[in-house]
């Protein structure tokens, strides 16, 4: 599927600025970790030739890895929130620099709470997202490692390479305090190798960028160098509302609600100067009646907001204008409906 008009041939970085103390001392200690671990394979050295290939970006929700993954594209194409659950799709991006084109692949958060239909659905995407892939990012915040870290590691196997990401590196206050955990990860899987780091930080991202092409093979690119995703702009569409619903709505609305897309219809420009028109009518699906009130809010308010924010980005984002029409609609237990969870377009 080529890349949406949205995204191609754009580029923009990221870059909040994370400590730089006591980087040498960690840079070394990282090292000495590295010689005594026995790496899976040694990674081959760029040759002059195409370098193409797949890395998996895998973690528990909510540990950056939509962020990362923007950051690694240099556009955004995955949403974020604070709320877990946000990704629920397995979503492509692409990187070409060089002679290496990166095809990174975003994945939900692996749901260990629900045994229900969407959360089934999500995990069988991670699972075959990892299964044939030329390198894993295993993201984890920098400092920490839980239990439901352990399950999603528990996933991976031993002959892809796998590299430790330790994002959110910029909340850790001194770098030093890092290198004992360090050295517990690493009796914990055979990394082949580990990246401290924040997806904020653009330096950052562009050292993981790399690192991660000695690990891909020397093949001919899959796509066009100035593709970013395999999204589609309808696709991009429902994700951005469900972005601003889950950020508006905070705490409140469970992370069951979904959008639909009804209608995406492309008017070409009528006159030279003008842009295409984007025509959208999406519906916002809740649970129960009192979820429904809640995204409407008080004379409508909130879903006049979500339709003007997504409106604002969709517009940047695809270089047209957009007319967008939101709805909302009640369908209770929708996410424990195998039928319904996959009309709504989970696999």
């Amino acid at each position: 599927m080529n890349a949406p008009k949205n995204i191609a041939g754009s580029a923009a970085s990221t870059g909040a600025a994370g400590s730089k103390d006591q980087q040498p001392d960690l840079d070394s200690m990282l090292e000495g970790l590295l010689k005594s671990t026995p790496k899976l394979a040694q990674p081959g050295t760029v040759a002059e030739g195409q370098r193409c290939g797949l890395v998996a970006i895998v973690g528990k929700p909510n540990v950056g890895k939509s962020t990362l993954l923007n950051a690694l594209v240099g556009q955004k194409i995955s949403i974020t929130s604070r709320k877990a659950q946000t990704t629920r799709h397995r979503i492509t991006g692409m990187h070409t620099r060089g002679t290496t084109q990166f095809v990174f692949v975003d994945t939900p958060g692996f749901q260990t709470l629900h045994a229900n239909a969407l959360n089934k659905s999500l995990n069988k995407t991670v699972q075959g997202a990892v299964a044939d892939v030329d390198l894993i990012l295993f993201v984890v915040e920098a400092g920490s490692f839980t239990p439901a870290d352990a399950r999603v590691l528990a996933l991976l196997g031993k002959n892809i390479p796998t590299l430790l990401i330790a994002n959110k590196l910029d909340n850790i206050h001194r770098r030093g305090d890092i290198a004992p955990w360090l050295q517990t990860m690493q009796e914990k899987h055979q990394f082949a190798e580990f990246v401290p780091m924040s997806a904020k930080n653009a330096k950052d991202t562009e050292r993981l960028l790399g690192i991660c092409e000695k690990y891909l093979p020397e093949q001919a690119w899959w796509y066009a160098e100035d593709e970013l995703t395999d999204r589609s702009e309808k696709f991009l569409a429902s994700e951005l509302v469900r972005e601003k619903l889950f950020r508006l709505t905070g705490d409140e609305l469970p992370y069951t609600s979904t959008v639909v897309i009804d209608k995406f219809e492309e008017e070409p420009p009528q006159r030279k100067g003008q842009k295409r028109l984007l025509r959208i009518a999406a519906t916002i699906v809740v649970e129960r009646d009192t979820h429904k009130a809640m995204v409407i809010g008080d004379k409508g308010e909130r879903i006049k907001r979500i339709g003007m924010e997504t409106r604002v980005e969709l517009e940047k984002l695809a270089d047209a204008k957009v007319f967008i029409e939101l709805w909302v609609k009640v369908r209770s237990g929708w996410a424990d409906d195998e039928a319904r969870v996959r009309s709504f377009g989970y696999e």
